[in-house]
């Protein structure tokens, strides 16, 4: 696979600690798990992808291991990826999983209608 199974299986567990909800779909090269029918955090390669609000991007983009996601060369506001080191412990893994799920609900469906 494309994307990092132990990752995905310690995403599975936060999530089901947590009590939510979550469907799994393979996109972007990598793993997405989506919550209310939104992208809600994700998986490319060995790194995390984070769906947060852009009022604190800036503020992630100052914390270890975490970078902007720029899939096209363009940079996507709201959207960060977080290397291994920035989410190696399960608190930090968690944290980066509660700011998704904080964003969810204000997060707008690509789904079509």
């Amino acid at each position: 696979m494309a994307f990092d199974e132990h990752l995905a299986d310690r995403l599975r567990i936060s999530l089901k600690d947590k009590q939510v909800q979550y469907v799994e779909k393979k996109m972007m090269g990598g793993l997405c798990f989506m919550v209310d029918d939104k992208m809600c955090i994700g998986i490319v390669k060995n790194d995390l992808m984070a769906r947060i609000h852009p009022d604190i991007y800036e503020q992630c983009l100052s914390e270890e291991g975490c970078k902007p996601m720029d899939f096209t060369k363009k940079v996507m506001k709201g959207f960060v990826m977080v290397e291994p080191i920035g989410i190696d412990m399960d608190e930090d893994l968690d944290k980066w999983v509660q700011r998704c799920l904080d964003f969810n609900p204000f997060a707008k469906s690509s789904k079509k209608k």
